[in-house]
């Protein structure tokens, strides 16, 4: 556990360093993300990567994203509110969000899953946080996480968040519990609900849709 945290402040702090992304409004394919956005270019630690649908237009999921019926409970769908206060995205918003606020610094895109799901494929500019980091209540890990992310100590144990970055998070899909939990203990530590996003298509949607995925 220790090991990871270490792993996800050091990524935590290159992110914040900077993002750079550029799209182009040229038609790469006949599969195009949107009619004027083919795909979404950017970079990240030095490595550029390039967010596009597959465009195989036969191409079909053969992984275990391609299974419908899980049992319920634990995999139960969650309804489009996540919390109050907390915007629910979808793919264009999540592409919207790594343009407005990922590339400034302003923001992180947050893979709440187990690592184990994580190293299997991610989203392009994601940052692995687990969920289990989150939804502890205050810990050591939390508080170094949430400093990490621009909030501050004041008053004692109070934190202050007025500068601390957006958050965008996700995790298997629609029926996956792990992004909730993290943004429920986010909002229990006191992060605002006005700062925090929830992608509840996950990457079941993602893969769905042909988007591109990495093995960080």
């Amino acid at each position: 556990m220790k090991k990871w945290s270490q792993t996800i402040a050091q990524t935590l702090w290159i992110l914040v360093l900077g993002l750079g992304m550029s799209t182009s409004a040229t038609l790469a394919g006949k599969v195009n993300i949107t009619k004027d956005l083919p795909f979404v270019d950017i970079k990240v630690k030095g490595k550029n990567y390039r967010i596009e649908r597959i465009q195989n237009t036969a191409n079909k999921l053969s992984n275990s994203y391609a299974k419908t019926s899980r049992p319920c409970p634990p995999f139960c769908i969650h309804p489009i509110s996540v919390a109050a206060g907390v915007q629910t995205v979808g793919e264009i918003e999540l592409l919207n969000f790594l343009k407005d606020k990922v590339e400034n610094g302003k923001g992180v895109l947050v893979d709440a899953r187990i690592p184990a799901f994580y190293k299997k494929g991610t989203i392009p500019g994601s940052v692995n946080i687990p969920f289990t980091l989150l939804s502890k209540g205050q810990n050591a890990y939390l508080d170094r996480i949430l400093t990490i992310l621009g909030a501050t100590r004041s008053n004692g144990n109070s934190w202050n968040f007025s500068g601390a970055r957006h958050l965008l998070l996700y995790c298997n899909g629609p029926w996956c519990d792990q992004s909730p939990r993290g943004i429920r203990g986010l909002l229990a530590a006191g992060f605002p609900a006005a700062k925090l996003y929830y992608y509840r298509g996950g990457m079941q949607n993602w893969q769905a849709l042909g988007l591109t995925t990495i093995k960080p």
